[in-house]
């Protein structure tokens, strides 16, 4: 399925550093909650993460990653899931975070 530029431009993908990450042990398949640092224009948002097998929470601060800032927020168990923080599946499933390879400013727009 082909979709136009106008298509893709509706989802607001941005980059942001984790400010924040702790455990998730209610949650049905392990995971993190993270809050996510956006800038002045969105600000810190939350979200529930299951890349518990490749990062651990010491290593997750200070980290900048992708994000769907513009889906309305998910209730992931006791959880409100603000983002969706992006990530493809290793050669198991599990969750590798999509960062950028170079520093850039929180809240930057994927295009």
């Amino acid at each position: 399925m082909t979709i136009s530029y106008e298509d893709f431009s509706k989802v607001d993908i941005r980059v942001g550093t984790i400010v924040g990450a702790e455990p998730y042990p209610e949650a049905r398949r392990p995971a993190y909650k993270l809050q996510v640092d956006f800038g002045a224009e969105i600000g810190i948002k939350r979200s529930s993460v299951q890349i518990t097998v490749h990062y651990r929470l010491d290593e997750l601060v200070g980290k900048q990653v992708a994000a769907v800032v513009n889906f309305p927020p998910k209730q992931i168990g006791k959880f409100m899931s603000e983002i969706l923080v992006l990530g493809f599946p290793d050669a198991a499933g599990a969750v590798v975070l999509v960062v950028p390879d170079k520093a850039v400013p929180n809240g930057g727009k994927l295009f």
